[in-house]
């Protein structure tokens, strides 16, 4: 124990990867602990359902704000630093959700506690500041497939949490986690970039670079709307399971598990295979078991078989898919310019995060308790079909590239 506490100390060498876990897990925890409970906060807090939804879209939507400043500002002023005050504000806009008298206070403080973001977008770029390419992709699919264990139970402790003490636990739950992620990051989160002369001014002088790539844009979008169909899912299996499903806030924090399941599985199969594949090729395998999957969902909801097993079953599809892509589009978009990693990582995130919002918000409008759930399918297959159109410009690109080398 002697031997690992100074190296647990060490300020200066790259974070442990159970941190990055850690905290990339508590950003998930964060968007979705609670939407189990949003029938009962939309009570508490005596207004409609689509208005309580709106702490989804808007969340996310400063989530993606955030995403675009903290990239060039972490990798202007280091990692460990915007880290810690992400961290720190998080724990204080988790208690004053807590303690929120109303239903505007509590909507300011959950936009507020989007700046654990800076973790999604700092727990990658430490990866491409310590290790190349396909490597890269790979070691990102492990700490994915870590922090997906999150979102699989995080809806379950939610609801269980409602059941018991009100939907006020969850956010009990969060202030604690984010208390305990300041002393994590103050113990083990080294300082990975490389400060260069000029600061700040300097990284907003090489962003149009960066937004002038078109490699850069296709594994964006091709992520975007990858994950699109994902946080169509957040946005609309709520009404799904409590209106249309009948079913109570456990059970549907239970079947929120679906797609995390799916998404453990395709990062597990990502960080084995990436590196000896290729991005390239992992990119559009998961674009393909997206769209697959939703496509027979979308059969068999036609059918009249749409039932609560069958729509969540295959909705594991939708995680399968995403493990598999996205830490490959992120190293990706990540490896364009290798000095920018800290301004891609933010900027591809806040897409990311950007077009989810868009449709989490879209979600919430198409379903309706006469609708059924295939507008939020449709809604869901269109996203996924968008991706694959972008997985075919990043062959494009790359194809033309070589060519160019050549």
């Amino acid at each position: 124990m002697t031997q690992l506490a100074p190296r647990f100390l060490d300020r200066t060498t790259p974070p442990h990867i159970g941190t990055l876990i850690l905290m990339a897990g508590l950003a998930a925890l964060s968007l979705n602990v609670f939407l189990p409970s949003l029938p009962s906060m939309a009570r508490h807090f005596a207004v409609s359902y689509p208005s309580m939804q709106l702490s989804v879209p808007l969340y996310l939507v400063a989530t993606a704000m955030i995403q675009i400043a903290i990239g060039p500002v972490s990798d202007a002023f280091g990692r460990r630093r915007v880290m810690l005050v992400g961290a720190a504000i998080f724990t204080i806009a988790s208690i004053g959700s807590l303690m929120a008298p109303d239903y505007m206070t509590f909507m300011v403080f959950r936009m507020v506690q989007s700046a654990i973001a800076t973790a999604f977008v700092l727990s990658r770029a430490v990866i491409r500041d310590t290790v190349a390419q396909d490597q890269a992709a790979s070691m990102i699919g492990y700490v994915t497939m870590g922090m997906s264990v999150v979102p699989m139970i995080g809806p379950v402790i939610g609801g269980g949490l409602d059941e018991v003490f009100g939907w006020q636990a969850s956010f009990v739950l969060l202030a604690l986690a984010g208390a305990a992620s300041v002393a994590l990051i103050w113990a083990d989160w080294g300082e990975t970039a490389v400060i260069r002369k000029g600061g700040f001014a300097e990284q907003l002088r090489q962003y149009p670079g960066l937004l002038r790539s078109q490699r850069y844009w296709a594994y964006v979008l091709a992520a975007a709307f990858a994950s699109g169909a994902f946080f169509a899912f957040l946005g609309g299996a709520p009404y799904v399971g409590d209106r249309i499903f009948g079913m109570d806030a456990a059970t549907v924090g239970f079947y929120f598990g679906a797609p995390a399941v799916g998404y453990l599985i395709g990062n597990f199969l990502s960080g084995r295979f990436a590196a000896r594949v290729g991005i390239k090729q992992m990119v559009v395998l998961g674009g393909a078991i997206t769209t697959v999957g939703l496509s027979v969902l979308a059969l068999l909801t036609l059918a009249g078989l749409g039932g609560p097993q069958v729509f969540f079953g295959l909705i594991m599809s939708v995680g399968l898919g995403n493990g598999v892509m996205l830490p490959s589009a992120t190293s990706g978009m990540l490896s364009v310019r290798p000095a920018l990693a800290g301004s891609a990582a933010g900027l591809g995130g806040a897409m990311m995060i950007g077009g989810g919002a868009s449709l989490s918000a879209l979600a919430g409008v198409v379903l309706t308790p006469t609708s059924g759930t295939m507008p939020l399918i449709l809604l869901m297959l269109g996203s996924s079909l968008a991706s694959l159109v972008c997985v075919w410009w990043v062959y494009a690109r790359e194809r033309q590239l070589a060519l160019d080398g050549a």
